[in-house]
Formats: structure tokens, sequence, C-alpha cells
């Protein structure tokens, strides 16, 4: 990698949405401790990863990164994993069985605790108390005690995405991945809608299909690729602390990885050129990705591939556009050029989640399904007039039966 880079060379430079812990010496001690841990996921699997992002790259396959906005420590269970793995699949089904083209699969899961805001604070009535800033710092009851960063979350941010890594891989390779059990990950509270009684018919025709394998002779039973898959797992790399702990030099190589995640990304918060987080991630082997905003200029893109991929490695680096649906045509355009004529070989992907909340009258933020569809196809149409591959998408999802984006199959408000 880049030289004069160390795991601590992030340290000088200003890094942004840090929390402020008050106890220095325990926030080092936690640290510490994690990092005599074992790794979370093998620079191996970064590896692997990253030869399938190539493969995005290269407009020979699709990436779905998808999950929690931010996982929960309280909501942790077999039960959430099991369920929010299950619309991984069933939406991976429908892209390949639809595009005809592999579908890589990472999930913001097993360690996207962390949340960036807008501000250090905020009003609960006339109490100014800290910000929620994710489990992984602090807890969410709307108490100043609550709110005070706490050290030890970190220590039990990693046992808790250790956890849900090993379930994941059970899951995964002992069964519930199996193509045969395609009609098994249909949500039951969305099985009576028109796009479930869609996804049903498009399971009919999976099962004609291995049928029909069968009966030719195809030995479909042995073939690991219709039992098993591989899910990555990826996080916003916001709490540099944290991540800095889990870095590991690979035995293999030499180089370095944060073994935290297969994949990191950089919000568009945390995207400043001379920043710690940028600092941080051009040093380590893992594929990257990066947020990319309406405001984000084709020279400072093009500047930004140079920071995080200056060898152009395909399948390195993911560029996360979060336009907006009114704005993803005339503001993605004229990146898409300027990185094509660069010679990157990024993979392009589309956040159609940031760029369209909006608050409800009852003062909840929500998101109109019309405008997350209007933003993907956008996102498409500027591809194809630029004759680019449109090679992702990267939304928050869960599978449980809630609501938060109004329209969709049932037509909420």
């Amino acid at each position: 990698m880049a030289k004069s880079w160390t795991p601590t060379s992030w340290q000088q430079f200003d890094a942004a949405q840090q929390p402020t812990w008050p106890d220095a010496a325990a926030v080092d001690a936690a640290l510490k401790q994690i990092s005599t841990y074992p790794p979370l996921v093998f620079a191996g699997e970064a590896r692997s990863l990253q030869a399938s992002l190539a493969q995005v790259a290269a407009g020979n396959a699709f990436l779905l990164q998808a999950g929690d906005c931010a996982e929960s420590f309280e909501e942790f269970s077999a039960n959430n994993i099991r369920e929010k793995l299950r619309v991984i699949l069933q939406m991976a089904i429908v892209l390949t069985y639809s595009m005809g083209v592999p579908v890589v699969k990472v999930g913001r899961m097993a360690g996207q605790f962390a949340k960036p805001r807008s501000s250090n604070t905020e009003k609960i009535g006339d109490l100014e108390i800290p910000s929620f800033r994710g489990h992984i710092v602090n807890d969410a009851s709307p108490t100043e005690a609550a709110r005070i960063p706490n050290p030890e979350r970190l220590v039990q941010a990693y046992h808790q995405s250790a956890s849900t890594l090993n379930l994941l891989r059970a899951f995964t390779k002992g069964g519930f991945a199996d193509l045969n059990r395609v009609h098994a990950w249909t949500q039951e509270f969305v099985g009576a809608s028109p796009e479930g009684e869609r996804y049903e018919r498009l399971a009919a025709e999976i099962d004609r299909a291995l049928r029909f394998m069968r009966a030719c002779g195809v030995d479909t039973e042995n073939n690991t690729s219709l039992h098993e898959v591989d899910v990555f797992t990826s996080h916003e790399a916001l709490i540099l602390g944290y991540e800095e702990s889990l870095t590991r030099q690979d035995s293999l190589t030499g180089e370095w990885y944060d073994c935290s995640a297969h994949m990191l990304w950089i919000g568009e918060r945390t995207r400043q050129l001379d920043g710690a987080h940028i600092e941080f991630l051009r040093g380590v082997g893992n594929p990257i990705g990066c947020k990319i905003g309406p405001s984000a200029s084709p020279e400072w893109v093009i500047e930004l591939c140079e920071k995080l991929n200056p060898a152009q490695i395909p399948g390195r680096l993911t560029l996360i556009s979060r336009m907006g649906a009114d704005k993803v045509e005339d503001s993605l355009r004229p990146l898409l050029k300027a990185v094509r004529d660069s010679g990157h070989p990024v993979v392009w992907a589309c956040d159609p989640m940031h760029g369209n909340t909006i608050t409800a009258p009852n003062g909840r933020k929500t998101r109109q399904f019309e405008d997350i569809v209007n933003e993907i196809a956008g996102f498409v149409r500027a591809h194809n007039a630029e004759g680019t591959w449109p090679g992702g998408i990267h939304i928050e999802l869960t599978g449980d039966d809630v609501t938060e984006c109004t329209g969709g199959g049932h037509s909420l408000t």
C-alpha cells in the first residue's frame, strides 16, 4: 500500500464524528483488550470478496449490499439475524434470475453499530443531551446518563459481531441457503401481497429449472453452488480506534487488513480527502466503499480514487452514490464520465435511501418507496447514457414486519 502508512497514522489527521469519551484510560484499555482478540474475518476472505467485486467492476456481476441502518444490542437474536439473511437471499435470487449474472452478497451486519450525527447534542423537551451515536458508543434512552459514551460497549460490539458472523456462516453453509428452499425465504407478512405472489411465481420457475437440470443428468445434489452461498460483511468504518484495534498484518502477503469486516465504507460526513478516515482506509487491503452525494465534483471523485486506489486494482473501490431521486441523473452523469475516462476500475452502486429521507407530519423520519425506486431507475438511466455498468444497490432493510417507508406493496401512508 501507500508509503508512510501505519495502522496509527490516522491519528495525525482530523477525525470527524468521533465520540467524546469521558475516560481516555478506559477507552485505551478496551481497545487494547480488543487488539488481543482473534480477527473477526480473515485476509483471504477479503481478497475473495475483492475478486468478486472485480467481476462487478467489469460488468459481469452485481453487488447487493444490504442490512440494518444500525445494529442494536437490545434486538440481537438468532431470529433477527436469520430473518435479515432471508430477505437478502430472497432479493439476491430475484436479481440473479432476472439479470442473469452472479450477485455478490454483502451484509450491513456483524459490525454496523455506529451512527454519524449532524450534531453532538439533541433536545429532548427542555433537556439538551448528547446525541445517540449507535450502541457501540452509548444508549438510545433519552437521558443524559444513558448518552454518556461507554468504552465497554466497544468490547460488547466485538463479541456481538463474532456471534453474528458465526451464525451467518452456519446458515449460509448449513442448508438454510439451499436453492431448493427458495419458497421458504418468503416472509409471512409479505406472502399475501402482490409482490409476494410474484416472488412465488419466480420460485416455481426456479423449481422447474432445477427439475429440468436433474432430468438432464446434472448432479444438483452434490453441486455446492446450489446449496451454499457466500455472504460477506461490511460496515461504515466510523469509530477509528475500534477499527485500528482489529487491524492485522496478513502473514501471507505482509499487507494490513482491517479484520473487523470484509468490506468497510466511508460515509458522506467523513469523506474529507485530508481526513483521518480516508487516511486509515487507504492503507488497509480490504475492499473499500465511499458514499458520494450531489455535492461531489468530478475532480474530487478522481482525487478520491487516486487516494484510495492509486494502483487501480479492480474490485478495490466501490463508489456508492446517494443523490436523491430528483438529482441522481444530473449529478451522477458527470462523475461517471470522469471516472470512466480516468481508467479507474470502480464498482458503482446506488444507495437510494439516504438522499430521499423526509419528515412526516408526526415528526418521524421516513421515505417514500416510490422515491427509492425512482432513484434506482435514474441511476440505471445515467449509466446507460454513459455506457457504464450500474453495478449494485446499497440499501437498508429488516426482516421484521415494520412500517418505515410509505407506499410499496401495501400502499402504506
